[in-house]
């Protein structure tokens, strides 16, 4: 009896390093060439450098612009807010008080900030990860008013920033990536200081 189990023991042991060194190292170092290879931006963030050099963020992941001279995101459940360490949604229901609460607060906060008549959902609730980059072309055309006001140029000027910057999807809905929306916000017209 011995015998067997130790005969039988010995395979199962060198497979299981076998498939060990294979999938837990092998694979993952030939994906990670693969994809250094053939998209490597993609491979490495997807990140966005100023004139400079310097990394400013990343097109795939969003970032909080707190200043009213820019077009702001999505809030965000991440966190304290955009923690990339801390991604995921509230998980809170739709009965939820703290859900609810959260909502009016940023229902408040636009209002304030000037968006009149009907609010887009993404102004007011966070995305499924916490860190979503974009907005619906509605979410950044309740802005304009705003900005234009603040930057002291037309709201079609805006307007037709925002038409030009918004990338009409085949597979979803249309999108604008606030952060590439806000450098060419910043070419258009320079933010005040």
């Amino acid at each position: 009896m011995g015998k067997d189990f130790s005969s039988a023991l010995r395979p199962a042991i060198m497979m299981t390093l076998l498939f060990a060194a294979l999938l837990g190292i092998g694979y993952p170092l030939a994906m990670t060439g693969i994809g250094q290879t053939l998209f490597p931006a993609q491979a490495n963030g997807s990140l966005v450098r100023d004139e400079a050099g310097q990394v400013i963020g990343s097109e795939v992941v969003g970032q909080a612009f707190t200043t009213d001279r820019y077009f702001q995101t999505r809030p965000s459940a991440a966190g304290k807010g955009y923690d990339g360490l801390a991604s995921s949604g509230s998980n809170l229901g739709p009965t939820s008080k703290a859900l609810l609460d959260r909502v009016t607060t940023h229902v408040a906060k636009q209002r304030a900030e000037g968006v009149n008549g009907a609010l887009p959902a993404d102004l007011a609730t966070a995305s499924g990860s916490g860190l979503d980059p974009d907005l619906s072309p509605a979410a950044a055309l309740a802005q304009a008013p705003r900005i234009a006001r603040v930057r002291g140029i037309g709201v079609e000027a805006v307007r037709a920033l925002i038409e030009r910057q918004t990338d009409d999807s085949i597979l979803g809905d249309p999108t604008v990536n606030v952060l590439a929306l806000n450098r060419a916000l910043d070419r258009m017209a320079p933010a005040p200081r």
